[in-house]
């Protein structure tokens, strides 16, 4: 992908240019500047796209949404290659992607992985979005070797490997921490790790890339868990169920962090209380209104837990965000 020079994070839409220049525009900005694609629309509606590029160490993400067209990669292209494997994931649509003469689209979630220096077509048939991971080839073959045997062939969508790729992805995208240069360059090995054993890497390579994968794995517990703060019958037997995994290996996977699922649960809901408490949007609620609202049943133990945490009762901390 094109460099953008310290933007790690970079959005462009169509909806930035006049509608008769949308196309030309992003046939000239996307097609030539950043992904090296002709670009073909499909049917008489109107062209758009949107997509926002995050660029990590050995990995660039693009994850968006567009209309109906066809993206193709060509031989005058090819020339401006770059040493990197693509691996896309469907989000939504109807799509297909074609590469060797044989069609790597295996349906919504299923992942096509694409190498740079062949010729390929790309094609949404309806409106949809997706993630487009442009991977070092080094960094890649590093960990998964025999990487290439997954040039044309799809990932089906019951990789559990790819599923849980597409749950960090969602994650980390979510928020705003790959501004960080640690935690970019901690996200983009995990994100390796998990296309790695999607790709079937094996032995000790594997070992390694697993390792990866439970930093992955807790990282999209943790945002799940902050995602469902309010509910009170929240549970690591309900996040397993979610994640299709053990409760007992949720908890382990806590405990290997230095902490366990009922601590974190708990330091999550009080940062989030502390937070409401403090914003004068939400003086009109009482404080057992806002602790019900983030899961706490027991007001008494609320109480506790809060003064012990934070050093001051709910209704003093309150009152020091008024002043």
């Amino acid at each position: 992908m094109q460099d953008f020079g310290s933007q790690r994070r970079v959005h462009i839409s169509t909806d930035a240019f006049e509608e008769d220049k949308r196309l030309a525009m992003w046939r000239e900005l996307y097609g030539r500047g950043i992904a090296n694609v002709d670009i073909e629309p499909i049917g008489d509606g109107p062209f758009h796209a949107d997509v926002t590029f995050h660029l990590l160490p050995n990995v660039s993400i693009a994850a968006g949404s567009r209309s109906p067209a066809h993206y193709r990669v060509t031989p005058e292209l090819l020339k401006q290659g770059r040493d990197i494997v693509a691996l896309s994931i469907l989000r939504s649509g109807d799509a297909s992607a074609t590469q060797f003469g044989k069609e790597l689209i295996g349906g919504i979630g299923s992942a096509s992985v694409l190498t740079a220096t062949d010729p390929s077509v790309s094609t949404l048939h309806t409106e949809g979005s997706f993630i487009t991971l442009a991977l070092s080839r080094p960094a890649l073959a590093e960990l998964a070797p025999n990487f290439a045997a997954a040039f044309g062939r799809s990932i089906p969508s019951d990789n559990p490997a790819l599923g849980l790729l597409i749950k960090y992805l969602d994650a980390v995208l979510a928020s705003d921490e790959l501004a960080y240069t640690d935690i970019a360059r901690s996200a983009s090995a995990h994100i390796l790790d998990l296309v790695s054993l999607a790709l079937g890497a094996y032995g000790d390579r594997a070992e390694l890339a697993a390792g990866g994968a439970k930093a992955a794995r807790l990282k999209s517990i943790k945002a799940d868990i902050v995602g469902m703060l309010d509910r009170n019958d929240l549970s690591s037997d309900m996040v397993a169920g979610r994640h299709g995994i053990s409760s007992r290996y949720v908890r382990k996977l806590f405990e290997e962090d230095g902490t366990s699922f009922t601590a974190f649960l708990l330091g999550q809901r009080l940062t989030r209380m502390r937070r409401m408490l403090l914003d004068s949007r939400h003086g009109h609620l009482t404080i057992a209104q806002l602790a019900h609202s983030n899961g706490f049943n027991d007001i008494s133990y609320f109480n506790r837990a809060f003064r012990r945490r934070f050093g001051a009762t709910p209704s003093d901390m309150r009152k020091s965000g008024r002043k």
